[in-house]
C-alpha cells in the first residue's frame, strides 16, 4: 500500500545501517530522543542518498508533459465515440492535469471534456470547462461549437432542467460516484464527543474513551475530522471499468471528493481537487512545499508524505508550542527518572501534568502528544524512519526558502544550533530543523496511530443489477479524537467515512455541484468526516473500543495478537482473546466464527466427504488435517487436500465473475454451477466461499432477469455471512439490502417488504438514518405499499 518507502530506497538505507560501524550503530541505537535521532541522521545523511533519491524518483515524474496530454484526450476521444461519456471525462480530466498552463493542449482537453459532461447533462460544470477552454485559448476557428454548447446548456438550466438536479436525481438512485464508489452519507452533527462519553486515562491504558452513562446502540459517539490525510496512489479499480483509473485521478487530493472534473495543480501533474476552495487550501497547508517534491515523496511512501502533511499544517509556532513542555523537562529532570512516555515519570522530572495524559480537542497538540513508542521500534526502523526525514528535510532546503507559513517566531524559540549550518539554502534559519525533528515524531507516531480511510466500492459488471461490494481503502489518516479509542477484536462501536459532503452553517450541502464561484467559498467547509456509533449497547463506566484491524470474525486469535503485538506493541487481551480457549483453531484454511463467542472457538465450515457430518481438526499429525467429528465415521483428510479444493473452487468463481464483466453470464453461470458441484462435497452452507459462490450465483441469474433464483441465492449468501459476521452485522446489512432491491425489481412484494425492516434496523446501527441506502428502502417501501 505504498505506507513505507519503495523497495529500493528501503534497500538502501538496510545497506547503509549495515555498513556503520559498530560504535555508530551502537550510539545510534542508544539515543533516547527524538530530536538526537534526527540529528544524528542528519549527520549521517549524505549526497550520495540524495543523489539515489533523484535517481529512483525519476521514473515517477509529476511534471507537466503536453505529449501526455495528448494521449490522454485521444483516449478520451475513443471513449467519446463508444459513447461512454464517463470515461470519456476521466481521461480528459487526466489530460487536463498534464497539459502545461495557457497551452493549446490544455484548451482542447477542457473543450472536450465539456462535451462529455454535456452528454452526462452536468451543465453547470460543462459551462464552466467552456470558459477555460477559452480562456486557455481554444482555436477561434472552432469556437463556434462552444458557443452552441453554451447556448444548449444555458437552456437546459433556464428550462428547469437543472444539471445539478439531474445529476443528483441520478445519484439518489445508485449513491455512487463515477467509478463505483459509493457517495458518502452526510450526518449534520457538530464534530466531537457526544455528552455520554468521557476521556479517562490510566497508565495501563493511556487516553482512551469511557461511557459516562448508557450509550444505546446505533447513537453517535463522536464525529472527528483527521488533522491531515494522504490519498493512496495505485488503487485501482477491478479489470475492465474504464481504463484502470487509481483513487488518485478520481478523487479530490484535499477533501477526497469523487470528482469527474478535477481542477488540476497548476505546478504539477499529479494533485488535483474539486474546486478552485481546496486547490488554494491545499496549497496554503502543504502543496506549497510538496509540489517541487511530488515525485520524492512517492517513493518514500504514504506515511512520510503524512507525517510531512501534518507538519508543515502545523507551521512553525505551533510545534514550539507543542514542545514547550518537553523542553522545560530538559531543565528540571532528575537522576532515576523513567522515560517521558510514563505519566508517572514526567510529572517527578518537571512537576507537571504529562502533556500524553491529556486531551486537547482536535488540536494539532492531541496529535502531537500521541505516544511515538521510539524505544519500542527496531534500530533498523527507527534507522529507516530518520534518514528518509534527513533527506527529505535536506531536500526541502535545497528547493528554496520557506513559506510565508513557516514565519519564525524569534529567539525565545531557539532550542540549540541547527545541526546542518553550512551549506543549504540561507534562509533556513537555525530553527527549522525542528521541522525534521517533528516529522520524525509523527513518522514514529503513524504506526501506531495511522486510521485507514475506507470505501465501499461496487465490484463486478458496471450495468449488473446486483452489485457486489469490497471496502477500499482510499487514504491514510491521523484523527485527534479517533486516536483515543482502544483496540478490541470485538468492538463495540462501527465507523463510517463519509468524504467531501459536509453541511455548512447555513445548513447547504456543499457537495452538490454548485458553479465555480460558490464553490470556491465553500471548499473550506468540505472535508472528511468519521462517525464512530455503539454497534451495541454500552453501559456507564465500559471503555469505548474500536478495531485496529485484526477481528475476531475474520482472523484466529493466534495470528490476531501477533499482529498487533509486532504492529501496535500490547499482547490483545480483549474479550475476543481472553474467553476460554479450546481454539484448536479449527478450519485455518477459511473456516467461520461462531456467533456470539467473539471468535474465541473457531468451526471448521468443513463436510466430511463420506457422511456430511462436520469436521474438526485433529490432533494427530501435528494437527495437519482434519477428523469427522462422529466418532462412528473416523473419516480423515489432510489439510493439504483441503487447501487444494478450495483453491480449484475459487479459481472457477474467479473465472466466473471475469465472464460476467464481459457481459457472459450464461456461461459464467455453467462455470459456477460446476464449482457449486465441488463446494458442496466438502464445504457447509455456513462457509464463507460457499458465500462467495451463491453471490456470484445472484448477481449471474439477476443480470439474465430471473429475479427468483437471484433472490433465492442471495439468501443463501446472506446465511453464510450472518454465520461469519453474525446477525447485527453491518455485513449482513449490506447483503440484505441487495435481497430487497432484488426482491423489488422482481415484484415480489411480500418478501420486500419483510426483509426491508431488517436492513433498516442495520443500516440504522452503523451508517445512522441519514444514510443513502435508507432513502432507497424507504423509496422501495412507498411503492411497494
Amino acid at each position: 500500500m505504498m505506507d513505507l518507502p519503495c523497495v529500493q530506497w528501503q534497500d538502501h538505507v538496510a545497506q547503509k545501517w549495515t555498513g556503520l560501524a559498530p560504535e555508530l550503530k551502537e550510539h545510534f541505537t542508544s539515543l533516547l530522543e527524538i530530536d538526537d535521532v534526527f540529528k544524528c541522521a542528519l549527520t549521517l545523511t549524505t549526497q550520495d542518498d540524495l543523489d539515489f533519491l533523484q535517481s529512483i524518483s525519476a521514473g515517477h515524474s509529476v511534471q507537466k508533459d503536453t505529449e501526455q496530454a495528448a494521449k490522454c484526450r485521444e483516449k478520451g476521444n475513443s471513449n467519446f465515440k463508444t459513447r461512454d461519456y464517463t470515461a470519456a471525462a476521466l481521461h480528459y480530466s487526466q489530460g487536463i492535469c498534464f497539459a502545461p498552463q495557457s497551452s493549446q493542449q490544455l484548451s482542447l482537453c477542457y473543450a472536450n471534456r465539456s462535451a462529455a459532461l454535456h452528454h452526462l447533462q452536468r451543465y453547470q460544470e460543462c459551462l464552466d470547462d467552456i470558459d477555460k477552454a477559452l480562456k486557455n485559448g481554444y482555436p477561434s476557428h472552432l469556437s463556434h461549437k462552444l458557443e452552441d454548447r453554451r447556448t444548449q446548456c444555458l437552456k437546459h438550466l433556464s428550462g428547469g432542467q437543472n444539471g445539478k438536479e439531474d445529476h443528483h436525481n441520478l445519484a439518489s438512485k445508485n449513491h455512487k460516484g463515477p467509478d463505483g464508489v459509493k457517495a458518502p452519507s452526510v450526518d449534520c452533527l457538530t464534530c466531537g464527543i457526544c455528552p455520554q462519553a468521557t476521556v479517562g486515562f490510566s497508565p495501563e491504558k493511556g487516553r482512551h474513551l469511557v461511557a459516562a452513562e448508557r450509550i444505546a446502540a446505533g447513537e453517535v459517539i463522536l464525529n472527528d475530522r483527521p488533522y491531515s490525510c494522504v490519498l493512496i496512489p495505485g488503487m485501482e479499480e477491478e479489470k475492465g471499468k474504464r481504463g484502470m483509473f487509481g483513487i488518485e485521478h478520481r478523487c479530490c487530493h484535499r477533501c477526497l471528493t469523487d470528482t469527474l472534473c478535477p481542477v488540476p495543480c497548476e505546478g504539477c501533474s499529479y494533485s488535483r481537487y474539486c474546486s478552485t476552495g481546496c486547490q488554494r487550501d491545499a496549497w496554503e497547508e502543504h502543496h506549497c512545499w510538496e509540489c517541487a517534491l511530488g515525485a520524492d515523496l512517492m517513493v518514500m511512501g504514504v506515511m512520510s508524505q503524512l507525517a510531512l502533511r501534518v507538519t508543515l499544517k502545523a507551521g512553525l509556532k505551533n510545534i514550539q508550542m507543542a514542545r514547550e513542555p518537553i523542553r522545560d523537562e530538559h531543565t528540571k529532570s532528575e537522576p532515576g527518572c523513567l522515560k517521558r512516555e510514563s505519566s508517572e515519570s514526567y510529572s517527578c522530572r518537571t512537576n507537571q501534568p504529562d502533556p500524553s495524559a491529556s486531551y486537547f480537542g482536535d488540536s494539532y497538540l492531541s496529535v502531537f502528544h500521541l505516544l511515538h513508542h521510539l524505544n519500542r521500534h527496531s534500530p533498523a526502523l527507527r534507522f529507516l524512519s530518520a534518514v528518509t526525514v534527513a533527506t527529505l528535510y535536506l531536500r526541502l532546503s535545497k528547493a528554496g526558502p520557506p513559506p510565508p507559513s513557516w514565519a519564525l517566531s524569534g529567539p525565545s524559540g531557539t532550542n540549540g544550533q541547527s545541526p546542518d549550518e553550512e551549506g543549504g539554502n540561507a534562509h533556513w534559519s537555525t530553527e527549522l530543523w525542528l521541522l525534521g525533528s517533528a516529522v520524525l515524531r509523527h513518522i514514529l507516531q503513524l504506526r501506531c496511530n495511522a486510521q485507514a480511510i475506507l470505501m465501499l466500492q461496487d465490484t463486478g459488471a458496471t450495468n449488473s443489477p446486483v452489485q457486489s461490494s469490497r471496502e477500499i481503502r482510499i487514504a491514510t489518516a491521523i484523527f485527534p479524537t479517533l486516536s483515543l479509542l482502544n483496540h478490541s477484536c470485538c468492538p463495540n462501536t462501527s465507523l463510517a467515512f463519509s468524504t467531501g459532503a459536509s453541511v455548512d452553517p447555513l445548513g447547504l450541502d456543499v457537495s452538490a455541484d454548485f458553479g465555480e464561484s460558490v464553490a470556491e467559498h465553500r471548499g473550506s467547509a468540505r472535508g472528511v468526516t468519521v462517525t464512530v456509533r455503539a454497534a451495541k449497547g454500552i453501559t456507564a463506566g465500559q471503555e469505548i473500543l474500536h478495531c485496529y484491524g485484526p477481528q475476531s470474525s475474520r482472523m484466529v486469535t493466534q495470528e490476531r495478537q501477533h499482529l498487533l503485538q509486532q504492529q501496535y506493541y500490547f499482547l490483545c487481551q480483549c474479550e475476543a482473546c481472553t474467553l476460554t480457549q479450546e481454539e484448536t483453531e479449527e478450519g485455518a484454511e477459511g473456516g467461520q466464527q461462531r456467533p456470539g463467542v467473539g471468535g474465541s472457538q473457531r468451526q471448521s465450515g468443513l463436510l466430511c466427504g463420506k457422511c456430511k457430518a462436520s469436521v474438526k481438526k485433529s490432533s494427530v499429525d501435528k494437527g495437519t488435517g482434519f477428523i469427522c467429528s462422529q466418532s462412528s465415521c473416523g473419516h480423515r483428510i489432510s489439510s493439504s487436500e483441503v487447501s487444494h479444493r478450495l483453491r480449484e473452487i475459487r479459481v472457477d468463481l474467479e473465472k466466473a465473475v471475469d465472464l460476467m464483466e464481459r457481459e457472459r453470464p450464461d456461461d459464467a453461470l455453467s462455470l459456477l454451477k460446476r464449482a457449486q458441484c465441488q463446494s458442496g462435497l466438502i464445504l457447509a452452507e455456513t462457509h464463507p466461499v460457499q458465500g462467495e459462490l451463491a453471490d456470484a450465483m445472484a448477481r449471474a441469474y439477476a443480470t439474465m432477469g430471473d429475479w427468483k433464483n437471484a433472490a433465492s441465492y442471495l439468501e443463501r449468501s446472506a446465511i453464510a455471512i450472518c454465520s461469519q459476521y453474525g446477525e447485527d452485522s453491518i455485513e449482513l446489512g449490506q447483503q440484505l439490502f441487495k435481497l430487497a432491491q432484488l426482491h423489488f425489481n422482481g415484484g415480489a412484494r411480500g418478501p420486500a417488504l419483510s426483509v426491508i425492516p431488517k436492513v433498516r434496523r442495520l443500516l440504522c446501527l452503523h451508517c445512522g438514518p441519514r444514510c443513502n441506502e435508507l432513502q432507497e428502502l424507504q423509496a422501495m417501501e412507498e411503492c411497494l405499499r
